[in-house]
């Protein structure tokens, strides 16, 4: 489609626009006519910024990676755990006080300057921890599956916009929810639902981002990690 010409009117407003209908609608009441709508303006205007729906959804999840202060792991003397801890908790932050943009990730490629950066910043890490371009890039990879689909997870249960309760709210409301699983039935369910409930809790998180990186630590063909 041919672009509209430019009018009063700028890329942030259109994101603006389209992040007030995902809050009020969910991904599926976004839409490039509904953006126009909402801006008092043809669509044709909004397609001057965005060539289609997908783009837009895109740049929504990279504004809020871009949220990410990628200068507090930037330094090369701090040990590399450190630094990957630091910014997967820095993700995990900046994407759960938007949910329902994290609820976008499964459907939009990661190529945004944003993204990329980020990329970029874990790949250096994983580099200097001694990592060949190989393993740094499976280890990335790895990673980022682990976080996002943690943070997914995570995000899944928040149902109102904005940063997320307390996580102690959060347990409390999932133990009410193990609490009522037949033990009978489910038996190893209901003896582990006190950790269950436990699953969206920063502990948790951290938790299993260790064990995947005392995976990355150990000894590959390519390169191992120092402590």
């Amino acid at each position: 489609m041919k672009p509209g010409p430019r009018r009063s009117l700028s890329e942030s407003d259109v994101l603006a626009a389209a992040h007030a209908l995902l809050a009020a609608r969910g991904a599926e009441g976004v839409s490039v006519r509904g953006i126009a709508a909402r801006l008092g303006v043809a669509p044709n205007a909004v397609y001057t910024y965005f060539p289609d729906r997908a783009a837009v959804l895109g740049a929504l999840v990279d504004g809020v990676l871009g949220r990410v202060d990628r200068s507090a792991f930037a330094d090369p003397a701090v040990p590399w755990r450190e630094r990957i801890t630091a910014l997967a908790l820095g993700l995990r932050a900046a994407l759960l006080a938007d949910a329902g943009v994290v609820r976008l990730l499964g459907g939009v490629p990661p190529t945004g300057p944003h993204a990329l950066a980020v990329g970029e910043t874990l790949l250096e890490i994983l580099d200097a921890a001694g990592l060949g371009p190989a393993d740094a890039a499976r280890g990335s990879y790895l990673v980022t599956v682990y976080v996002l689909g943690a943070i997914g997870l995570e995000a899944a249960e928040l149902t109102e916009p904005g940063p997320p309760p307390p996580e102690e709210e959060r347990v409390a409301a999932r133990t009410a929810v193990f609490a009522a699983v037949p033990a009978g039935e489910f038996p190893r369910t209901a003896a582990a639902a006190a950790t269950m409930a436990r699953h969206i809790t920063t502990e948790q998180f951290v938790w299993g981002l260790d064990r995947v990186l005392d995976g990355l630590g150990q000894p590959s063909g390519t390169g191992t990690p120092r402590a």
